[in-house]
């Protein structure tokens, strides 16, 4: 079976015959519920295969049309590309007509014809009357000026022209793009014996084969790919666009639920917050409120919860605004999802439009920069490329790694590797460095820049000093190491400072004199420390036994770290760099001899004590000559 990667539903009021156009065109009841076939009412969704005349296949879903079930119907309305609107020639566009008719234009379903059913049931003349319905209906919408078929389902008057129009929009339909990775919102999960958990729905983007794993979120849940089937036949691959069962290994049937997002792992998340431009109906009859509360639909999933406008006091109808969803459940969801927006109570289909973002913080009203985020998101959702851009203009002051980008614009880790190098050729992102982040060069510029000036205050405050401890350069900006570390990396690179071992940064092209009164109380200090050793005398004894201010041994002390003649090993403890030396060749020769360092003959050895000994060798530690093997401490493997 070839499939055609497009997918055709029905919609329209309760009773007018979208189950029995179904069955008439396909052969398949789709009315699968014991309680539909009872009643003769579709409660939830019914699926059918049709097959086209070049041999190719399509699917269709038959949606429910009673008001109390259009959380079904907006689940089923989710992938489909071409619509039959089903109106009964007896009673013409009623209630649920226009409703269903609002949410596909909110959807973004763009093709699609109206079947103008149960002919056989009225005059030729009540027949006109309701053609004449329909185009008033339609008017300014994706259907205006479309074909109206008449058609009886049950006598079989106009099946072949129904046929033909669906062939001809599915012909000229452009088939579903399969790029970005693997997501399916669930439509209805079961347990079939002999094969365990089965998910069913239409894969949004992506494609999936047996063998693969994936991810069901809510939940975390992941399990391997047992089998495919497409329209009841079993297929080895399936892709955006075709009608697909899932048999997933290792995840419980009764962990998964409609509004379930079946996915490539690690590519999406629950977020219980959204960031969203909202259309309002035009013919609603009242103004979308702040915190109103209301009924999310997208994808499969319809949480419950509150719209916060962030760019208006209140919506009107047909008035436009960017929004943020808080909703009382995750949702898992992308940005350019479409989405239907109904009121919580009583059920009243509001608007809809498409979420530009997944929110991890709450965003505040009416500030500048969230609305000029946002909107410059919406502006690129159309191409990967530039929505890559904008995640990386919107993480402001963090680089950000490939896989993270990858994350944000739900792309395989190599298709946006190679989308940030192309953002970086025309210089509109950089790479920075060994850690493998980027940034915007916007933003990347306005760091730099905040960097520099935290760096130049700091040297005029400190004239005397040669270096800056990167750590007091952090605490000053408040910024992370992993945030700090690779803008410090790309100035060193630019060359306007040298990033030396032990946590410092060194301007470069700043000399510093020292006068000779101020030389010579260094090199008395330097003095005292070479001549202890190991056991070098504290502050307060440098302080009483050179006679000298505080803060002028603290400046002494600045100046020989800066020159790199005197290392810091804890708060109150200075060691030359010749003492440093002398221990480093005592611990490597000690450890040769005993194959482990043995701590009371180096003790011996260097004539100290533990109070110097223990946080001399948590040094050496540090600095990567030793490190911790069960009791013993060892050298390090270069």
């Amino acid at each position: 079976m070839h499939i055609q990667p497009i997918v055709i539903g029905t919609a329209g009021h309760i009773d007018h015959g979208k189950s029995s156009l179904v069955r008439a065109l396909t052969g398949v009841d789709p009315d699968r519920l014991k309680e539909e076939q009872e009643r003769g009412m579709t409660i939830d969704l019914g699926y059918a295969p049709l097959a086209l005349p070049d041999g190719r296949t399509v699917g269709l879903i038959d949606v429910p049309g009673h008001e109390r079930f259009v959380r079904n119907m907006v689940a089923g309305a989710t992938g489909v590309d071409v619509v039959v609107l089903v109106v009964a020639a007896d009673d013409g566009v009623m209630p649920q007509t226009r409703e269903h008719l609002h949410i596909l234009q909110l959807l973004g379903v763009r093709r699609g014809f109206v079947a103008l059913n149960k002919i056989d049931l009225v005059e030729a003349e009540l027949v006109d009357i309701a053609e004449d319905d329909v185009r008033t209906a339609t008017k300014g919408t994706f259907l205006e000026g479309c074909a109206i078929v008449r058609v009886s389902a049950t006598k079989g008057v106009g099946l072949d022209a129904v046929k033909q129009e669906l062939f001809r929009l599915a012909a000229a339909t452009e088939p579903r793009s399969a790029a970005g990775v693997f997501r399916m919102p669930i439509q209805r999960v079961f347990s079939a014996r002999g094969f365990g958990t089965v998910v069913t729905g239409v894969p949004v983007s992506g494609s999936i084969e047996v063998g693969a794993t994936l991810e069901v979120q809510p939940g975390n849940l992941r399990g391997k790919v047992r089998g495919l089937q497409a329209y009841g036949e079993t297929v080895t691959s399936a892709r955006a666009g075709h009608r697909t069962a899932l048999n997933l290994a290792d995840v419980a049937h009764e962990s998964v639920a409609r509004g379930s997002v079946v996915a490539a792992p690690g590519f999406f998340a629950p977020l219980a917050m959204v960031g969203a431009r909202l259309d309002v109906l035009a013919d609603l009859d009242r103004a979308v409120t702040h915190r109103m509360g209301i009924r999310l639909h997208t994808g499969t999933a319809d949480p419950t919860g509150e719209v916060i406008l962030l760019d208006q006091e209140r919506l009107v109808p047909g008035a436009s605004g960017l929004v943020q969803l808080r909703l009382d459940e995750p949702v898992v969801c992308a940005p350019g999802d479409p989405f239907i927006l109904r009121l919580a109570s009583p059920s009243l289909t509001l608007g809809g439009g498409v979420i530009l973002e997944e929110s991890k913080h709450r965003l505040k009203r009416f500030k500048g920069f969230v609305l000029e985020e946002l909107a410059h998101q919406e502006r690129s959702l159309d191409s990967p490329l530039e929505l890559a851009e904008s995640i990386l203009l919107r993480a402001g002051a963090t680089p950000l790694a490939t896989v993270e980008v990858a994350r944000a614009i739900k792309r395989e880790v190599d298709e946006t590797k190679r989308l940030l190098e192309t953002l970086a050729t025309s210089k509109r992102v950089r790479a920075l460095g060994a850690s493998g982040t980027w940034m915007h060069v916007e933003r990347l510029e306005a760091e730099l820049a905040r960097v520099r000036a935290a760096v130049a205050t700091w040297f005029a405050t400190n004239a005397h000093r040669q270096v800056v401890e990167i750590a007091e350069l952090r605490r000053a900006l408040d910024v992370t190491a992993d945030e700090l570390a690779p803008l410090l990396e790309e100035e060193a690179r630019r060359g306007g400072w040298t990033l030396e071992s032990g946590g410092f940064l060194r301007p470069k092209g700043v000399a510093r004199a020292v006068d000779d009164k101020a030389r010579a109380g260094v090199e008395r200090v330097f003095a005292a420390l070479l001549a202890a050793g190991v056991q070098t005398p504290s502050r307060a004894e440098l302080v009483t036994r050179l006679a000298v201010k505080p803060a002028e041994l603290q400046k002494a002390l600045e100046l020989l770290i800066d020159e790199g003649r005197v290392k810091r090993i804890e708060k109150d403890y200075f060691l030359t760099r010749e003492s440093i030396e002398s221990v480093k060749a005592a611990i490597v020769a000690n450890c040769a001899k005993h194959g482990h360092l043995e701590i009371p003959a180096l003790r011996d050895q260097l004539a100290t004590s533990r109070k110097f000994l223990i946080p001399l060798l948590e040094w050496f530690d540090t600095q990567g000559v030793t490190i911790r093997q069960g009791a013993n401490r060892v050298l390090r493997r270069k």
